[in-house]
């Protein structure tokens, strides 16, 4: 699947950009839920998700209650 088919967002995670939202969904990630489970080490290693898609996801996930995992 190219990421021209994939929208710039998922679920009810923020927009991130295609690259990211498509290593998210290559990952079975398409919930704020879905990402707590995971760390940010977990998702930085991800190819196409940087520092800014971290940020993003990280501040959606505290509006939202929610942290990444623990270390």
């Amino acid at each position: 699947m190219s990421t021209r088919d994939l929208p710039a967002r998922l679920g009810d995670l923020p927009s991130i950009g295609r690259p990211a939202t498509s290593a998210l969904a290559a990952e079975g990630i398409s919930t704020l839920e879905e990402l707590s489970g995971r760390t940010e080490a977990e998702l930085a290693a991800l190819h196409g998700v940087g520092p800014k898609a971290i940020r993003l996801l990280r501040e959606a996930l505290e509006e939202d209650g929610r942290s990444f995992a623990g270390p």
